[in-house]
């Protein structure tokens, strides 16, 4: 029953988003293709997870050689920087973008600009909560209440929110495909080296800067993604298009 409760818990941030910004649509998505695409949200969790520690292990192995290299002082942030932006943030900016890629751009449903920024928000968010649920289960069944909830108040508004509005942004650039075909690869590697960059920026913030600044640039990320993210969805549903992403 502890574990039901540690489960319900770490998806509760996922869906309180979710219904936030599915008020975004006018014209709502089916809930099949809704709990769809959250699903292989969460499914891309696991095989990031699986990439993400068999890259930590090359980086590790690859520390020798690295301090020949520049010192053993740099090595060890070279490393850190090197499994933040690339072992983290790139793979699973990736990987989740991949998840619409297959599972959305060819469907029906897909119709309009704001579904881009709509469905990758899903997928973050169901790929966010598979996250909270490893993260929370390692308490045990003879958990803290308070602690859990402290836990999962932080990822509410931290890395669940994060994932959130990194993939909205990719969502959004991927929403202006519509309207310009012809730099559709380029506006889409532009929308994940941002979403890439913020994400790895805002972890190295939390992992590695000193406590009286650590969560400065946090704050200002999330904010400022929360803006952009909101004039991206109103401009898109400014822009009308029957266009299709291929």
């Amino acid at each position: 029953m502890n574990y039901f409760f540690l489960i319900i818990l770490a998806f509760l941030p996922s869906i309180i988003w979710l219904l936030f910004y599915l008020r975004e649509d006018a014209h709502p998505e089916s809930n099949q293709m809704i709990l769809k695409i959250f699903f292989y949200g969460m499914l891309a969790a696991i095989p990031a997870a699986l990439i993400e520690l068999g890259i930590f292990e090359v980086f590790n192995k690859l520390s020798p050689l690295i301090s020949k290299w520049v010192g053993i002082n740099l090595s060890s942030i070279l490393i850190t920087i090197l499994s933040i932006f690339i072992g983290v943030a790139l793979i699973e900016e990736i990987i989740k973008y991949l998840v619409i890629k297959e599972k959305v751009l060819n469907n029906p449903e897909f119709d309009e600009p704001l579904d881009a920024m709509l469905y990758m928000i899903i997928a973050a968010l169901g790929f966010a909560a598979l996250e909270n649920v490893l993260i929370l289960f390692p308490l045990g069944s003879a958990f803290l209440i308070g602690e859990a909830l402290a836990l999962i108040s932080l990822r509410f508004v931290g890395a669940t929110f994060l994932h959130a509005l990194c993939s909205g942004l990719v969502g959004y650039f991927l929403g202006l495909c519509f309207f310009e075909t012809k730099r559709r690869e380029k506006l889409i590697l532009i929308g994940l080296g941002i979403a890439i960059v913020l994400h790895g920026l805002y972890n190295f913030s939390i992992i590695v800067m000193k406590e009286e600044v650590r969560l400065i640039i946090p704050i200002i990320i999330l904010i400022g993604l929360a803006i952009v993210i909101s004039l991206g969805f109103k401009k898109l549903k400014k822009m009308a298009s029957v266009c299709k992403i291929r």
